[in-house]
């Protein structure tokens, strides 16, 4: 059984202020190309298809053409679709009924009273068939009615007590998790999961699932980070799968945030084999259209060393110059066409930065001014300038 593994296509995301689509229609046509070449016997998507809740209809069209192009791949290709926690659960399911009729599976979601249960669609292969288990982003609240007698008080009780109530025969059957949380266990064989600045959590971990909870699965299908990696269970006195590292983030396709700059991007591909096997995974390149960049020096290192290349990348510059370079922004746009920011960081605004550590209070509105023009004039103000501010800043309390 060979699948895709996507999550957090953040369909309608802008970095910085600008548009992604043109990028995010790149990335998705060659997982479609991937798709027509390789024919996997499903693609899954863990979640967080849109950025926004209500996403605009450019966003909705980006998606539904990629849909399209997946479709008209023959044999026709099973699609599974989770919510996460950007999507709205409703409007990600609409349709869904029809959809399911061209083999897409649409999970927005999750159970809400006892008589509800986890989508599962099930694969055939060689091997036997393939429970596929779709659950999407959920809060403790969300899930509160199905469990008569006490509810979830936490993330990871809220995520083992659904999971609990499916009837998944771990011993004999091949079972894969789709699920979009932020699981924690040893990542990396002992570090916490590596998260990035396009992230949000909640302070002090609440919204932590014990990777636990999807013990027992042959895979484990996650969204939610943006950066590609393994998630190992922690020591229980019930269960250890510290040698199965098969619950696995596949991170996104592009590059969301300056922090990932470092991430490598790829297209995740799942070979299951027979019950018992350990699961394969292929990590295919992506080539995006432009990447992101982070350059840290003076302003004429950064001009001189810049590469054709990288004229159209994404690029955050920090500016390590003693001495103020002259219009530094617009002799950069010269050379870079997409500059997410520029930034200074020297001997000087160190100092700076020291003196606020130092200094917390409150100065006086003129000696701000005064600071700050000296900064920008090269002198101090002279007494007559600092008269006429004098005014300007009464002027302003007076009403």
């Amino acid at each position: 059984m060979k699948f895709f593994h996507l999550s957090d296509l953040h369909i309608g995301k802008q970095l910085h202020h600008y548009n992604l689509r043109e990028d995010q229609e790149a990335v998705l046509m060659q997982v479609a190309e991937y798709a027509g070449s390789i024919r996997p016997d499903a693609v899954v998507i863990a979640g967080d298809i849109y950025d926004r809740s209500v996403p605009s209809a450019e966003a909705v069209t980006v998606f539904d053409e990629f849909l399209t192009r997946l479709s008209v791949i023959t044999p026709a290709i099973p699609i599974l679709i989770i919510s996460g926690n950007h999507d709205s659960a409703e409007r990600l399911e609409y349709a869904s009924a029809i959809l399911k009729r061209h083999q897409i599976y649409l999970a927005g979601t999750a159970p809400r009273d006892e008589t509800e249960y986890l989508k599962k669609v099930t694969l055939e292969d060689e091997y036997g068939e393939v429970d596929f288990y779709l659950m999407p982003f959920l809060k403790p609240s969300h899930v509160r009615n199905v469990f008569r007698d006490e509810a979830p008080q936490t993330y990871t009780d809220a995520v083992a007590g659904i999971l609990g109530r499916e009837e998944i025969d771990y011993e004999n059957r091949r079972n894969v998790l789709v699920s979009h949380q932020f699981y924690t266990g040893e990542a990396g064989g002992g570090d916490s999961p590596a998260t990035c600045d396009s992230e949000v959590f909640s302070v002090g971990g609440i919204e932590n699932v014990d990777v636990s909870a999807a013990a027992g699965f042959d895979y484990a299908a996650l969204g939610h980070l943006h950066g590609p990696q393994d998630i190992r269970s922690r020591q229980s006195a019930d269960v250890s799968i510290d040698n199965l590292p098969y619950i696995r983030y596949c991170g996104t396709l592009l590059k969301y945030s300056i922090s990932e700059y470092r991430h490598e991007k790829s297209l995740t591909v799942v070979t299951l084999g027979e019950k018992g096997s350990a699961p394969k995974v292929e990590l295919l390149p992506i080539h995006p259209l432009r990447d992101v960049k982070k350059k840290v020096g003076n302003l004429a290192d950064i001009l001189s060393q810049a590469e054709e290349k990288e004229r159209d990348d994404y690029v955050s510059i920090t500016l390590t110059d003693d001495v103020d370079p002259y219009k530094p922004k617009e002799q950069l746009q010269k050379v870079f066409t997409h500059i997410l920011e520029v930034r200074v960081d020297n001997k000087r605004t160190r100092q700076k930065l020291k003196e606020l550590d130092e200094e917390p209070g409150l100065k006086d509105p003129i000696e701000n001014f005064a600071e700050f023009y000296q900064e920008m004039q090269g002198r101090e103000l002279d007494e007559k300038e600092r008269d006429v501010m004098l005014g300007v800043f009464e002027s302003i309390l007076d009403g």
